[in-house]
């Protein structure tokens, strides 16, 4: 028996979806059901080739380009993506992200807000834009009546387990869960739902050459003995933004592969 898609009839908006986590992220949506709009700055024939996959399978997708270190950028990306889905949006992955790596000793200050803009900033502002477009559309559609959507940040493990070289990138992750636990409160009543998502290591190419000892360290501590995938990150946010999920908020949800369950002492 065929049955719809978890996201059938959804309006998605996926920042970074050039990047790998976004890509994989963009991509579980549409086999979902969601039309999917594909945020990307610099990747754009990543985007575009994501997109063009998308619908060759039949779905919908458009690719829209912002910076989203600028405030204005990210209100406009929001309006573009739901004007697009025909004036609705009931989805937003805030995926976009930096990940530099730079000792605390010898850091600068433009270097820590350059990390703290792009991974926090940026999804204070995409959430703030969504959800008072989704609280109108609540409104207008069913008069208060109904969930206005959900939002879900990707956040990380490191939010949780500090690495070295990575103060503000762990910085700033830790601040994306807070952001959603607070966010879950304040538009919980406007029937929107805000969680995080904390991957572990993510597969991409040349990974396992650029730091192989890394990676084996990770295959060893893994429950499961394998890194993770951009399909498992999406089919998180999946759930998080499915009818299956429409009692959790507030919620950081790790995908890590049991690496966290793993004694520390």
């Amino acid at each position: 028996m065929n049955r719809p898609g978890l996201l059938e009839g959804q309006v998605a908006l996926v920042t970074g979806a050039g990047g790998g986590i976004g890509r994989g992220i963009a991509l579980r949506f549409a086999e979902e059901g969601a039309a999917v709009a594909l945020h990307c700055r610099t990747a754009v024939s990543s985007a575009h080739g994501a997109a063009d996959r998308i619908r060759a399978a039949g779905g919908e997708a458009v690719v829209l380009r912002a910076d989203l270190t600028d405030e204005d950028a990210c209100r406009r990306l929001v309006a573009e993506a739901a004007e697009w889905g025909g004036g609705r949006l009931t989805a937003l992955v805030n995926s976009a992200g930096v990940q530099p790596v730079r000792e605390l000793a010898g850091m600068t200050a433009a270097e820590w807000r350059e990390v703290v803009d792009t991974n926090v900033t940026s999804v204070f502002a995409c959430t703030q834009a969504a959800a008072e477009l989704m609280r109108d559309q609540r409104e207008r559609e069913h008069g208060g009546r109904a969930q206005g959507g959900s939002i879900t940040h990707v956040a990380s493990v490191e939010a949780h387990s500090p690495a070295p070289g990575h103060a503000h990138y762990c910085a700033s992750k830790a601040a994306v869960v807070m952001h959603a636990r607070a966010a879950a409160l304040e538009y919980g009543p406007w029937g929107i739902r805000v969680n995080t998502v904390s991957p572990g290591l993510i597969e991409r190419e040349g990974l396992a050459d650029a730091w192989p000892e890394g990676v084996r360290r990770w295959r060893q501590a893994s429950a499961v003995g394998r890194l993770g995938r951009p399909e498992d990150v999406g089919d998180a946010c999946v759930f998080l933004a499915s009818r299956l999920a429409s009692w959790v908020t507030g919620h950081d949800l790790v995908v890590d592969g049991g690496v966290s369950a793993r004694p520390t002492w």
